[in-house]
């Protein structure tokens, strides 16, 4: 099998469309998610997932937690929402701390839960998680936009989708975290200087 063949299978566009359709199936068994609810997929290493250490790559986790981000919105009801409205969420920060690797054919499950939010953006967390064990963490600052141009505004939002009960408080390292990270606006200049 031809190498591009061979890595088009395993893509993780494939592993969005299973995840996506998946969550919508768990949705009308009445597997539906509450917004703080935390969302739960299973997943197995697969060889692409590994580096030339033979345990996954680190830049691989965060293509795998958009999975478990895909099944937090489609079964929250906020994929829905969004794709009425016009709207669509792009991460602006993250950060990642490992604890353990994760190795070929290894299963584990990836965790998801909104964990707050602030004036521009939400936040998320994702594990990855092998028998209740924690193997990897992130944090993800996502701004949510308007197909139609500009930010949406949390009123918006909840307008839309209801304002979460019980929603916890961001920890404070977490705001710190996305303001000492922050890179100018789109609007402002950039430039690359290593001073």
């Amino acid at each position: 099998m031809d190498d591009w063949l061979r890595s088009l299978l395993v893509n993780v566009i494939w592993r969005t469309l299973l995840v996506t359709i998946g969550a919508r199936l768990r949705m009308r068994l009445g597997r539906r998610l509450g917004p703080t609810e935390v969302g739960r997929i299973r997943l197995t290493t697969l060889p692409t997932d590994i580096d030339v250490l033979r345990h996954m790559n680190n830049g691989r986790y965060l293509s795998l937690f958009d999975l478990g981000r895909w099944d937090l919105l489609t079964r929250t009801g906020m994929a829905d929402a969004m794709r009425r409205h016009g709207w669509y969420a792009v991460v602006s920060s993250e950060t990642i701390t490992f604890r353990k690797s994760l190795e070929l054919w290894q299963q584990f499950v990836v965790e998801s839960r909104l964990i707050g939010h602030d004036d521009k953006a939400i936040y998320l967390e994702h594990r990855a998680v092998v028998d209740g064990e924690v193997y990897a963490r992130a944090i993800i600052r996502a701004r949510m936009l308007k197909r139609s141009g500009g930010t949406l505004s949390h009123d918006e939002l909840f307008a839309a989708v209801g304002r979460p009960e019980g929603l916890p408080d961001v920890e404070p390292w977490v705001h710190e975290w996305a303001a000492a990270s922050a890179l100018p606006s789109t609007r402002a200049a950039a430039p690359s200087s290593w001073s």
